[in-house]
C-alpha cells in the first residue's frame, strides 16, 4: 500500500504539472484572428513613420529597410488573405512576421548596433559615411525622390461599401514631372494602385474607410514599381477645366497638384489619415467617384 502511495506520488505531479500548462498551451495553439493581423498593419504604419524620420538621417539605410518593410508588408497581406479564405495561419507565422517589424524598427531607431544575421563588416559598412540625400540626386539624374507629390486622375469608382482588400484600380498622372527640360513622368502615365484594407459603414455611427496605396507606373511601354500614399482626395472640374495648365508640367520634389486651374478642392466629407486611409466625416460609406482627383506622395524614391 505505501508503495502504491508513493508510486502516486510523482504521478499526481506530472497530472498537476500538465493541468497547470494547459492554459499556456492553449494560449499558443489559440487560433489567429483579423484582429492579430490588424495588430502587424498596426505595426507596419509605426515602422513606416520610423522610416520617414530616418530618411533625413541617412537616406540609404531608410531605402534599404524601406525595401524590407514593403516584403513584410505583402507577408501582411497574404496572411490576411488565407485568414479570409478560411485557410489556418500558425502563431509562429504571425510571431515571425511581427519579429521582423520590430527588427526593422530598432534599426531605423538605431537601438541596437547589431542585428541577427549581421556580421562585424556588415556593421562596419553600415557606420561608415553616406552621401546626403544632394548627393544622391546628383548621382541618379533619373531618380525622382521620396515625398515627391503629384497628382492623379481616378478612372473608377471607388466605395468602401462594395471595395475587396486588395482590389486593383488604375489613375492617370495630370502633368509631366520634370527635371528641368527633360520629361520624367509624362501626363497620362498609368499609375495602378491597390486596396489594402476596407471596413464598410454600420450602425453605431460606424465610419467606412479604405487604405489605398499605389505600387506601380507605366509610361512609354514601361513599368516601374513605387511605393506611394493618397494624401488628398480633391474634387476636379474635368478636362476642360484642366487644359490650360495640364501641359505645364512640374520640377521634381515639388508639390505639384497645386498648379492645376481645374481642381475645386478637397472632396465633401472625405478625410485622409496617415497610411493612405481614406475615412468618411459623416458615418457614411467612402464613395471616390470616377474622375476624382487624388494628390498622391512618393514613400521611397522612384528610379526610372
Amino acid at each position: 500500500m505505501r508503495l502504491l502511495q508513493l508510486a502516486g506520488v510523482p504521478a499526481i505531479a506530472l497530472a498537476l504539472g500538465l493541468v497547470s500548462a494547459q492554459p499556456a498551451l492553449a494560449q499558443f495553439n489559440a487560433a489567429v484572428t483579423t484582429t492579430d493581423v490588424q495588430r502587424l498593419q498596426d505595426s507596419i504604419y509605426d515602422a513606416n513613420r520610423d522610416l520617414t524620420q530616418l530618411r533625413s538621417r541617412d537616406s540609404a539605410l531608410a531605402s534599404q529597410l524601406e525595401r524590407d518593410l514593403d516584403e513584410v508588408r505583402d507577408d501582411v497581406v497574404y496572411l490576411k488573405v488565407k485568414l479570409r479564405k478560411n485557410e489556418s495561419v500558425g502563431r509562429s507565422e504571425i510571431a515571425d512576421v511581427r519579429d521582423r517589424i520590430e527588427t526593422i524598427r530598432s534599426r531605423a531607431r538605431g537601438d541596437s548596433t547589431s542585428a541577427p544575421g549581421r556580421d562585424a563588416s556588415t556593421a562596419e559598412v553600415e557606420r561608415a559615411p553616406r552621401r546626403s540625400p544632394a548627393s544622391d540626386r546628383a548621382h541618379n539624374p533619373n531618380e525622382i525622390p521620396v515625398d515627391t507629390e503629384f497628382d492623379v486622375r481616378l478612372q473608377s469608382r471607388l466605395s468602401s461599401d462594395t471595395a475587396l482588400v486588395e482590389d486593383r484600380f488604375e489613375a492617370t498622372t495630370l502633368v509631366d514631372i520634370r527635371d528641368g527640360d527633360r520629361v520624367l513622368v509624362p501626363a497620362g502615365s498609368i499609375v495602378r494602385g491597390t486596396v489594402s484594407s476596407v471596413t464598410k459603414a454600420g450602425r453605431l455611427e460606424r465610419k467606412g474607410s479604405l487604405t489605398l496605396s499605389f505600387d506601380r507606373i507605366t509610361m512609354k511601354g514601361r513599368s516601374y514599381p513605387i511605393r506611394a500614399t493618397v494624401t488628398q482626395a480633391l474634387e476636379s472640374e474635368g478636362i476642360r477645366g484642366e487644359t490650360t495648365r495640364i501641359g505645364a508640367g512640374a520640377g521634381v520634389g515639388a508639390i505639384i497638384g497645386g498648379i492645376l486651374g481645374g481642381v475645386k478642392g478637397a472632396l465633401a466629407g472625405i478625410l485622409i489619415g496617415g497610411g493612405g486611409v481614406v475615412a468618411a466625416t459623416d458615418g457614411q460609406d467612402v464613395e471616390l467617384p470616377a474622375g476624382s482627383t487624388l494628390r498622391v506622395r512618393l514613400d521611397s524614391p522612384l528610379t526610372l
